[in-house]
């Protein structure tokens, strides 16, 4: 409570001077505003990034220096001594002894991110000072050159900055002067068209995920299955719908749909949704499979995955009904997410 009314206070107090190129952990600006920033970039014929990663930044911050940043602004004492006893309060272990810690932000806390924004202030500053194009979003930035020698030039300049004058770290293994598109930001990247695309650790991680959700030993209701699979579905395109990725979404959507017959796919008696034989002959029947089809896919012999995909399932499971169950048509979500609510589907 005590750091959610400092930060309410103090926001007002520094937010004014911000850089227009900082986007994270500020009132009406996104993720999504700093990605279509590296496209306007790209556009503008700056092909060339540095992607400069700040290693365990929230890990780092020099506490006399953020102190000092804050002095210049604040002049009550007690609020500055609250604010320094923030941050030195230190660790709770495990093992419930405390760790000490002399730098650093506490990640999570209210006040943080605010902190996170002035300590990273000036460097938006220096770039700005350069007449450099950048987006920053929290610790996460690049910096839109023309040129592979000039990307050269900046991550040497700004490594020296940011080590000298910032007391942070450089991660030298996973920073990089590179073309643009070999750049990944935010979850995104520049595809072929100059437009943002989501990366493909991000596509992993989504998979990832949806097999988690849709694991058939989990012995979850169907239903609460489909609730915390759209959940999920529908966070992840809210983000990552930014992506001009329109034939790969389609793919993906009806590979979410197999997952989901491959949680129906009746294949033996022992699986856990449609569980009984004469019960999965008759959800079939119900579903209009032909008599003499449903006994084939009752006692087929093939595997789950190939069992999701094949005929009879699909014609059972049709996208409609399964859309009906609660199923996410990733299809429709792109569609509103790009052109409105109205757009023809």
């Amino acid at each position: 409570m005590i750091q959610q009314a400092l930060a309410q206070v103090l926001t007002p107090l520094f937010e004014g001077g911000f850089s227009d190129h900082s986007y994270g952990f500020r009132e009406n600006r996104n993720a999504h505003q700093a990605v279509r920033e590296v496209e306007a970039c790209w556009k503008e014929g700056r092909r060339y990034a540095v992607d400069c990663d700040l290693k365990s930044f929230f890990d780092t911050v020099n506490h006399n220096r953020l102190m000092g940043q804050l002095r210049e602004k604040i002049r009550d004492r007690k609020v500055l001594d609250l604010i320094r006893r923030y941050l030195q309060a230190g660790v709770v272990l495990p093992d419930g002894t405390r760790e000490a810690t002399p730098q650093g932000v506490p990640q999570g806390g209210p006040l943080s991110p605010l902190l996170a924004n002035i300590t990273l202030d000036p460097l938006d500053k220096e770039l700005e000072r350069r007449g450099h194009r950048f987006a920053r979003y929290a610790d996460d930035f690049l910096v839109m050159v023309k040129s592979a020698k000039a990307a050269e030039r900046v991550m040497g300049s700004l490594t020296r900055f940011v080590e000298g004058q910032l007391k942070l770290v450089v991660n030298r293994a996973k920073s990089q002067a590179a073309p643009l598109k070999q750049c990944a930001f935010l979850g995104f990247q520049i595809g072929a068209r100059g437009r943002a695309v989501w990366t493909a650790k991000a596509l992993a991680r989504f998979k990832q995920r949806v097999r988690e959700i849709t694991r058939r030993n989990r012995g979850h209701r169907v239903q609460d299955v489909i609730d915390e699979l759209a959940r999920y579905v529908v966070g992840w395109l809210n983000y990552f719908g930014l992506s001009d990725t329109y034939t790969a979404l389609l793919e993906l959507g009806e590979w979410v749909r197999r997952r989901v017959r491959l949680y129906y796919c009746p294949k033996d008696p022992a699986e856990k949704q449609w569980k009984q034989p004469r019960t999965r002959r008759r959800h079939l029947l119900t579903l209009g499979i032909p008599r003499e089809e449903v006994h084939m896919a009752t006692r087929s012999r093939k595997g789950y995955w190939r069992m999701s995909a094949n005929s009879i399932v699909q014609r059972a499971l049709t996208n409609r009904w399964l859309h009906e169950q609660g199923v996410p048509d990733m299809r429709t979500l792109w569609i509103v997410l790009h052109y409105g609510p109205k757009a023809r589907v």
